[in-house]
């Protein structure tokens, strides 16, 4: 992938590679860094591991595979810190991961085969620091909702959101994909569009 301007208040990452079709694997977003403390750091879209964590997450939804896209997603350590609630680990594994998880194959099913990635869309405008104290959490992070992943299948540009976009030391990762919440265990698609869609709307945490 490589970095495009955007006239308007989002960024816009461009994408102009896949995975290789021989062996596809997840790339390293920040090993290690879910053990570390928190930073006020915003997260860059230039940033290697932003692309990266794109990547895996496109990879993820064109496999089916939500392992694939663990790398991009919230870190489990990081998300212990995070949280001031009885038992986060295992809100992680059976409510986060697990919501992934659904999602991931829900987008998988509305991609398609032989769609490619055109761009990321962050909602700039959108973004906040979520202090601590609000949202059940113990430490704060930058919040950055209604992202846009931009697509191209069957000669059309198609597009489905990212619910929740949240920072670790200066990295974003995918905290819900489909949706916040849900009211049954089953996969949802952030608002698909034929287009770019629109990113956001602001607010929540």
């Amino acid at each position: 992938m490589t970095q495009a301007s955007s006239p308007t208040p989002s960024v816009t990452r461009q994408a102009s590679s896949e995975a290789s079709p021989g062996s596809p694997g997840p790339l390293p977003v920040a090993p290690g860094a879910g053990a570390l403390p928190q930073t006020r750091a915003l997260p860059r879209t230039t940033s290697a591991a932003f692309r990266n964590a794109m990547d895996d997450l496109w990879l993820a939804v064109t496999t089916g595979n939500p392992s694939f896209g663990l790398p991009a997603f919230f870190p489990e350590a990081a998300y212990r810190q995070v949280k001031a609630i009885p038992n986060p680990a295992a809100d992680w594994q059976y409510r986060l991961w697990y919501d992934f998880g659904l999602d991931v194959r829900a987008a998988h099913r509305l991609v398609g085969p032989g769609a490619r990635p055109v761009r990321v869309i962050m909602p700039a405008a959108a973004t906040a620091w979520v202090p601590s104290g609000a949202c059940y959490n113990a430490v704060g992070y930058w919040h950055a909702p209604g992202a846009r992943v931009v697509y191209r299948a069957h000669g059309q540009e198609r597009s489905f959101g990212i619910a929740s976009l949240i920072s670790w030391r200066g990295v974003w990762y995918v905290v819900h994909l489909g949706a916040v919440s849900r009211s049954a265990a089953t996969g949802i698609v952030d608002d698909p569009a034929v287009g770019p869609g629109v990113p956001g709307p602001p607010g929540g945490c």
